[in-house]
């Protein structure tokens, strides 16, 4: 599916389900390539979250990370099926974030140790702080030790509730801001305090 169609497909999605969309149009391929770079070197078991038209899952398949070793989730069963066909090889389900510890689990994808990162495209600021709570302690249950919880956002401050921070232990660390995304975007990395 060519660019155009694919960005006509998520904002024809936005305008179905508003509350449910983080934005009105996808990620550009320069967040994605911040996205992927803010993974630890070598990261080869990942996790996608609320992947969209997949633009930040084809980056993660560029940088190196293999299919089978790669779980999509989108929760949008329209873009789940244009995921499903953009990545016939990648574990592709359409769920919630909330469980992605047992899909996880259930898929076989994740190594021994656990998942090296998870990309989040979630509309976390968006969220009650309970929701956000429910999705990213899922998402550290499944993160080996020393994994990332990496999140882009529109907004200008950390997405993640500075409540639920410190009830899950996290410290924040801010990537950058890529200009060229439409909006402009920050990325943030999250990360176990005692690690």
């Amino acid at each position: 599916m060519p660019a155009n169609a694919q960005q006509l497909t998520f904002f024809r999605e936005w305008i179905k389900h508003p509350l449910q969309m983080a934005s009105i149009l996808p990620s550009g391929r320069p967040l994605a390539r911040m996205m992927v770079s803010a993974m630890p070197a070598q990261a080869s078991c990942v996790i996608e979250l609320g992947a969209g038209t997949g633009v930040i899952t084809e980056a993660l398949l560029r940088h190196g990370v293999s299919p089978a070793q790669l779980l999509v989730l989108e929760m949008n069963a329209t873009l789940h099926g244009i995921l499903r066909r953009r990545f016939p090889q990648a574990q592709v389900l359409c769920a919630d974030a909330r469980h992605v510890n047992e899909l996880a689990q259930r898929t076989g994808v994740l190594a021994p140790e656990g998942a090296d990162a998870i990309l989040s495209s979630l509309g976390l600021l968006a969220m009650p702080p309970s929701l956000q709570h429910d999705i990213v302690a899922a998402a550290f249950a499944v993160l080996r030790p020393g994994g990332v919880f990496v999140q882009y956002t529109y907004g200008w401050r950390s997405p993640l509730d500075k409540q639920v921070q410190e009830q899950l232990g996290l410290r924040c660390t801010r990537v950058g801001m890529v200009w060229r995304n439409l909006p402009p975007a920050h990325v943030y990395v999250y990360a176990r305090d005692d690690q």
